[in-house]
């Protein structure tokens, strides 16, 4: 759980920087360094591949999963399910604004279901603590503009991640290292298109991108079975 702590607390640290130097941060500063956030998870991503075993594993969890969340339309919902609750709250009051886009922006995404499962499975909080860094900037950006109320995002993750990782460590104990290695590696995939969102040079959905990696310990076991492992 040190991973989710530490997210937590990122966005705690992010906020009160914000709130200090609160509408003194140029936009062009804060593009310049979400760019660069962008970079560095692309960059980690890209090291995270190399876990797999199989890469044709990869490939064909990444193309089930993504037939199936563009079916079930899974970014579009979140999308959906975040404009409706802004503008439930947003005459409640700047916190309540704040911390239910906070709390959106920081929970749901690859990086956030992809870190809490390693963390869960493998007890590696390395993902974790990258979204943390990213976190804490954005952190500073969003209270900058929204107030305090993205602060209470913090509470958000520790029950959304806290959940994933209890749940993953659940079933931990019925996974093999190459289940496990296949689940990283196309979770790194998903790392390296969020990088790349974040750099603005696309605007892939990759939420609906994140069922390759239920499906990815699952080929693992047939393609082995089958002898393409």
């Amino acid at each position: 759980m040190i991973g989710v702590i530490a997210n937590a607390l990122a966005i705690v640290v992010g906020s009160i920087i914000g709130l200090l130097f609160r509408k003194g941060i140029p936009e062009r500063v804060s593009n310049a360094v979400m760019q660069v956030m962008g970079a560095y998870v692309l960059a980690l991503g890209i090291m995270g591949i190399f876990k797999s075993e199989n890469s044709l594993v990869m490939l064909v969890a990444l193309a089930i999963g993504t037939i199936c969340g563009e079916a079930l339309r899974i970014e579009d919902g979140v999308d959906k399910m975040g404009a409706s609750l802004e503008k439930k709250f947003s005459s409640g009051g700047g916190f309540a604004q704040g911390f239910i886009t906070g709390s959106l922006l920081t929970c749901i995404g690859a990086m956030s279901i992809v870190g809490s499962i390693e963390a869960g499975t493998v007890g590696d909080p390395s993902t974790l603590f990258a979204k943390s860094v990213i976190d804490l900037v954005a952190g500073v950006m969003l209270t900058a503009t929204l107030g305090a109320g993205i602060m209470g995002a913090s509470l958000s993750i520790l029950v959304f991640e806290g959940g994933i990782v209890l749940l993953a460590g659940v079933i931990a104990p019925v996974l093999t290292d190459s289940m496990i290695a296949e689940m990283c590696a196309v979770g790194s995939i998903l790392m390296m298109l969020m990088g790349l969102n974040l750099m603005g040079i696309t605007k892939m959905k990759v939420a609906n991108m994140v069922p390759a990696v239920l499906f990815a310990p699952f080929l693992s076991v047939l393609f082995s079975a089958i002898g393409l492992g």
